[in-house]
């Protein structure tokens, strides 16, 4: 069973907006640290936005002020709220869980799927 299921993505148009969510299942996560990555066709995965178990958010340098990550504790549940899309944001978008709050994948125990989002010019 896959603790982590990814919903939301899809094509939208440059200057959009998206919504990503994120259903956890088999375990609560309330305790964890969730976060929101990415990886591009060719590239990295990398660092999205990131919430910590008391609600402390941190973000990427190339999403702030666009994108918001929040979540509901009582609903084991993730969200992403994506705004102003560019193309460069089009990737596969991946939620995690890590039991500390950190930007590093490597550091992340749970993962989802992923949802592809594609952002057109």
């Amino acid at each position: 069973q896959v603790p982590l299921v990814e919903s939301g993505g899809g094509l939208v148009q440059a200057g959009g907006s998206l919504r990503l969510s994120c259903a956890a299942s088999g375990r609560t996560f309330s305790s964890y640290a969730m976060g929101w990555f990415r990886q591009a066709p060719g590239k990295e995965r990398e660092f999205v936005a990131r919430i910590s178990w008391s609600g402390s958010k941190y973000y990427a340098d190339s999403v702030k002020g666009r994108f918001s990550i929040s979540r509901d504790t009582v609903k084991n549940t993730l969200a992403l709220q994506m705004y102003l899309l560019k193309t460069e944001d089009t990737a596969v978008y991946y939620c995690a869980a890590s039991k500390h709050p950190t930007s590093d994948p490597n550091e992340y125990d749970f993962w989802g799927q992923g949802t592809q989002v594609t952002v057109s010019s």
